[in-house]
């Protein structure tokens, strides 16, 4: 397998296509995800935001295109050398995902247990290292039915960490979320970015968010890239489309009545 080289692309993907059955979901989708940089990839809902995440992060395979992480392919990758790739990753999924029969502290300390052969008193000291970064200490002994939606939301992220990972996702963070809580989880990203020199994808449909923590946003549009650069160029962009997004202006369909009928009829 080809080794990452730093200074190059951590995310590289090239012409991927994806189908369910006949229907073409992405189509042909290009873009880079340099290293150190906060990319947000954002759409409105059924634009293909969650089909690319599930593909990134190798849960399904494409149709045709590759998708490179830290340089190596994963279109290509055997069972055993994704798992490998895994934990040079991390994942903070919507809803957080934590083990309800598990405390907040066993769920934070699990990748590590399943993936290394360190001690559980040097776990046990990692893990409430990471709940400190994303401001949980104290709650370690606590059951994910006692946490409020933020702070699953940070403890699902403190797990994401724990492996200290260079690619870290995230699948719609604000989702949910008050402003207040939505604007301290941004902080916090923002603070992972720079602290730990990650590299991060956010799924996310929220705007104010999204403007907050980018450094480049890559714009999906019904299975398409309209758009992949920076905050300012995509807000200054001179596409109809991509403004409706940002000003939440319901798009104008046009019918063609013969295509209608033929629909309805079958």
């Amino acid at each position: 397998m080809a080794e990452y080289a730093p200074g190059k692309p951590v995310i590289e993907v090239e012409n991927l296509v994806v189908r369910y059955g006949d229907r073409e979901i992405l189509h042909h989708i290009n873009f880079e995800v340099e290293s150190g940089e906060i990319m947000v990839i954002m759409g409105g809902s059924g634009s293909g935001k969650s089909t690319l995440l599930r593909h990134m992060l190798g849960l399904n395979r494409p149709a045709s295109g590759s998708i490179r992480l830290l340089g190596q392919d994963i279109t290509q990758l055997s069972s055993r050398q994704m798992l490998e790739l895994r934990k040079n990753i991390g994942v903070s999924f919507q809803g957080g995902a934590l083990f309800n029969s598990m405390s907040v502290g066993e769920n934070v300390e699990l990748p590590l247990l399943e993936h290394t052969q360190l001690d559980p008193h040097t776990i046990r000291i990692m893990a409430r290292m990471k709940l400190e970064v994303v401001n949980l200490a104290g709650f370690e002994n606590l059951m994910p039915s006692e946490l409020s939606g933020g702070m699953i939301k940070r403890a699902a992220l403190a797990r994401a960490i724990i492996m200290d990972p260079k690619l870290l996702f995230f699948d719609e963070p604000s989702a949910g979320l008050d402003p207040v809580v939505s604007a301290e989880l941004d902080e916090l990203i923002l603070r992972l970015r720079d602290a730990m020199k990650m590299s991060i994808v956010v799924v996310t449909h929220e705007l104010e968010s999204a403007f907050k923590i980018a450094d480049r946003i890559t714009v999906l549009d019904q299975g398409h890239v309209l758009m992949s650069d920076t905050t300012e160029a995509v807000r200054q962009a001179d596409h109809e489309r991509i403004q409706n997004l940002l000003h939440r202006r319901p798009r104008q369909e046009q019918i063609d009545p013969e295509e209608y009928l033929a629909r309805l009829t079958g």
